[in-house]
């Protein structure tokens, strides 16, 4: 596992933590958890399915509260 991947790890843990404690941001964690996900795909690393299911109830959940 290379460094890079270790500090994604521990970006995306501490913003699944704060999903955990607060709900409310949900919309911040979404725009933070995209800007992870550009990064990774930027430097030519795959993106883990976890991130990719994650992402995607995210914008369901979203889709949802806004209707």
């Amino acid at each position: 596992m290379s460094e890079e991947t270790v500090d994604y790890n521990a970006d995306l843990a501490l913003l699944m933590e704060e999903m955990q404690n607060q709900p409310r941001d949900v919309h911040e964690i979404q725009i933070r958890l995209r800007q992870k996900i550009s990064m990774i795909r930027a430097e030519g690393l795959p993106v883990p399915d976890e991130l990719k299911r994650l992402e995607a109830s995210l914008d369901e959940a979203l889709t949802v509260e806004d209707e």
